[in-house]
């Protein structure tokens, strides 16, 4: 485990903004690069990427914003995800928002398993609401039947994000 400087950046900063914009931008791009994959967005999840390192290393702030703006601008902008999903995705980037924060902030460092932890916390949380609002199990677990690849990017991919972020300074 390594200590992470941790920022809960408030909005009305010019940093906070700037961080978000720069991390919905990434969760604009990213998604249709996997898009071109045959079912790449169900597979490697990539609207959740950029949620999740905006709100783990600079507060639930920052990673709210990218969580709301993020798949309404892709929605608007590319159709994806459709607007029958955009309920579920949303509250699911929010229940990352709010799980990655909480362990960022008790936590105060950064590790693979606090990465795991968070993921696991938030696919937990998500595919119960998700059950919840479809009334169908096999919807609530395809993030983590198909998903398994992107949730691994999340965890792996978001711990080498961050720490590179750390290391830059």
């Amino acid at each position: 485990m390594e200590n992470v400087q941790l920022y809960s950046l408030r909005l009305t900063e010019k940093k906070a903004c700037l961080m978000a914009a720069l991390f919905i931008a990434g969760n604009l791009i990213v998604p249709q690069l996997f898009h071109l994959i045959p079912r790449g967005g169900f597979i490697f999840l990539p609207i959740y990427f950029f949620t999740l390192i905006g709100a783990y290393k600079y507060g639930w702030q920052v990673g709210l914003l990218t969580a709301v703006c993020s798949p309404l601008a892709n929605h608007l902008l590319f159709g994806m995800p459709q607007a029958a999903m955009l309920p579920v995705i949303m509250v699911k980037s929010m229940l990352l928002v709010a799980v990655a924060a909480a362990v960022a902030y008790k936590f105060r460092r950064l590790s693979l398993s606090l990465m795991l932890l968070t993921v696991v916390g938030y696919q937990l949380l998500g595919s119960l609401f998700e059950w919840a609002y479809t009334g169908s199990l096999a919807a609530a677990l395809q993030d983590v039947c198909l998903g398994v690849p992107g949730l691994l990017l999340q965890i792996f991919g978001g711990y080498a994000f961050i720490r590179y972020i750390l290391k830059r300074g």
